[in-house]
């Protein structure tokens, strides 16, 4: 799939997400690093967002992880920014930070540099919280450039946000 037809799915994705959410009175936030902000700027293109979107954190620097959404320096030493623990307290760290019911994060490596033989390229862990202190990621291995890397990793948070959606209203 290509980053254009990724980018118009993503678009259609978070339409769905946003319609959701309002349905069900949620509000929503995200926590983002590898994508740059690209998650809550698929979600406000969609008019109406505001009805739901809370807003974002682009916490690129460990530094902001730990001070704006309480990432823990213990799991940034132990197993790195590009980690499930580190995408849950992310997601955790957002939805608290900006009173949402439900957040979204991405950590990852997007490319092209940054990568060890530990945690290739592509490499991308997307987060959820939600309730009272749920929360759980989901690793990801990605292909392509950069730019794919982030629209796929913008798709795959978009769709785990509206399954945990799903899953809640149940």
């Amino acid at each position: 799939m290509d980053t254009c037809e990724t980018e118009r799915e993503n678009r259609a994705l978070a339409g769905r997400l946003i319609e959701a959410c309002r349905r069900a009175g949620v509000r929503l936030a995200t926590a983002e690093s590898c994508t740059g902000g690209l998650i809550g700027a698929t979600l406000t293109a969609v008019a109406g967002s505001s009805d739901v979107f809370q807003g974002g954190v682009i916490s690129y620097q460990n530094g902001v992880k730990e001070a704006l959404l309480g990432v823990s320096p213990v799991t940034l030493a132990s197993v790195g920014a590009v980690s499930a623990d580190c995408a849950r307290q992310m997601a955790l760290g957002a939805r608290q930070a900006l009173g949402a019911d439900i957040a979204v994060s991405a950590t990852g490596i997007a490319g092209p540099g940054g990568a060890t033989p530990d945690k290739p390229v592509g490499l991308v862990y997307v987060g959820v919280a939600w309730g009272d202190g749920l929360a759980e990621a989901f690793e990801n291995h990605f292909a392509g450039d950069r730019d794919a890397v982030r629209a796929q990793t913008v798709h795959k948070a978009l769709e785990s946000a509206l399954a945990c959606l799903e899953k809640v209203r149940e």
